[in-house]
């Protein structure tokens, strides 16, 4: 059983160095920087779950299995929030958007159509 342990919490660990290694890919190919905050923020997620579930299959115990929890769910509401912080201070800052992107913010309520071009700066209040 301790073998089996040790084979899937490295592999859990190799698992959330790869996904941290495609989100530094995705920060130096993505064009935007909505884009690169999207790639960032979805991979730390999904990363530190895999790296911190890993390292609980390597030493388990009552204690670190508490800890992990607690780990993993003050990481994931922080990431969130400070993603979408990231995101909204570049939007409000005006950061373009490039062409292959729309900006919904920007669209009305009454369902206008998405304009392809990129985003103008919005008015701040």
């Amino acid at each position: 059983m301790n073998e089996i342990l040790t084979v899937l919490g490295n592999v859990l660990i190799v698992a959330g160095a790869l996904v941290f290694a495609t989100a530094a890919l995705g920060v130096a190919r993505f064009r935007d920087a909505y884009m690169r905050v999207s790639a960032v923020g979805t991979a730390g997620g999904l990363g530190i779950v895999f790296v911190v579930t890993g390292a609980l299959l390597l030493q388990p115990s009552v204690s670190n299995v508490v800890k992990v929890v607690l780990i993993i769910t003050i990481h994931l509401i922080t990431s969130a929030v400070g993603t979408m912080a990231i995101a909204r201070s570049a939007y409000l800052t005006g950061t373009p958007l490039k062409r292959y992107a729309f900006d919904e913010l920007a669209a009305d309520s009454l369902g206008t159509e998405r304009d392809p071009e990129p985003a103008r700066k919005p008015a701040v209040d």
